[in-house]
């Protein structure tokens, strides 16, 4: 008796039994990433807020307005809002809307340039939050979901994958941001400090930025840093970071030089540049040394040195081992506060 059979791809033939075993669990693996997102997006979604602002702007010709939007999402119990600096930085009313259609003027507890994050404080009780994540255990090709008001729709939710970590994206301030996540998850204008979302539902980066000219790139600050600076933000208004005046970049360690130091870690930060006159500058620190520990701390990246200017080293002596020459030397150093 004969059987129906069919033809694949590569000249092996497939009886009808087997066509639809594939086509069955093609369709298995399809609700598996359908649920995947939906279930990200129920659990993160109800904590994501639509935010406008007002600008004001005093000039010789009169004052000027200027208005704006994004998002944010409530990542504590306490009613308190993290989103993007650039969308709250210098506005003179802040408005937040709730997936529930309920409207607050929001109050701003503290905005950091340097790191494109600031946080908000809504005066309502009972939201609903979301919980960060640990960055740091997110993998390439891991699936995020987006969630957002771009352009005023609101609580929109886009999906894709990790397509890199470790990038390094420039703030507006000029100063480099390290350990961005980048994404293919779409975003939009409007989507910028709505949350990226584990299919755990875990917050895991808050959208930042996108390549207007490019399709599929897109970044956000991983949740580790936010989580740092909201914390600040949170109990001194600002961020309060000790300075000691080097321009660094995160570089491979040798690995003989790892074997022969016995260096926990087999990155660190390279000293690109110095500004004259600063505590590294004073303290002997040269272009070229390579910084592998801070405070007894190793350092294996940029973010490790920033994560370590915490406002505690302010005038205080601190020792800092730097590989010069492939040789071992400790330079004490004092950091001061950093201005603005």
């Amino acid at each position: 008796m004969l059987t129906a059979t069919q033809i694949s791809d590569d000249g092996v033939e497939l009886d009808e039994a087997q066509h639809r075993f594939h086509a069955e669990s093609d369709q298995v693996l399809l609700d598996a990433y359908s649920r995947a997102v939906i279930g990200a997006a129920d659990k993160v979604s109800p904590a994501v807020v639509n935010i406008d602002v007002h600008h004001q702007k005093d000039t010789f010709r009169g004052a000027r307005h200027g208005e704006g939007s994004g998002s944010g999402f409530v990542y504590a119990p306490d009613e308190y809002v993290l989103t993007n600096s650039h969308v709250v930085h210098g506005a003179s009313r802040i408005r937040v809307r709730l997936t529930d259609g309920r409207e607050f003027d929001a109050q701003l507890v503290g905005d950091d340039p340097d790191t494109d994050l600031a946080v908000i404080r809504v005066p309502a009780t009972g939201l609903a939050s979301a919980s960060l994540g640990n960055s740091q255990r997110i993998r390439v090709g891991q699936l995020v979901v987006a969630i957002g008001n771009p352009y005023g729709f609101q609580t929109t939710v886009t999906a894709g994958v990790v397509s890199a970590l470790g990038r390094s994206l420039r703030a507006r301030t000029g100063r480099l941001i390290e350990n961005v996540i980048q994404t293919d998850a779409a975003l939009n204008p409007g989507n910028s400090g709505g949350p990226l979302v584990t299919a755990n539902g875990d917050v895991v980066g808050v959208n930042t930025a996108i390549i207007l000219s490019a399709q599929g790139i897109c970044f956000a600050i991983g949740s580790n840093t936010a989580q740092d600076v909201a914390m600040q933000l949170m109990k001194y208004g600002r961020i309060r970071r000790s300075y000691i005046g080097v321009g660094g970049q995160t570089i491979p360690l040798p690995r003989r030089i790892v074997r022969h130091y016995q260096l926990v870690k087999e990155t660190a930060v390279r000293v690109m540049s110095l500004e004259e006159g600063s505590p590294a500058a004073r303290a002997g620190l040269r272009e070229g040394d390579t910084i592998i520990e801070f405070c007894s701390s190793p350092i294996g990246a940029v973010d490790d040195l920033h994560r370590l200017l915490m406002p505690e080293r302010i005038g205080r002596k601190i020792e800092v081992v730097v590989i010069r020459r492939n040789e071992k030397i400790v330079i004490d150093l004092t950091p001061i506060e950093k201005a603005g």
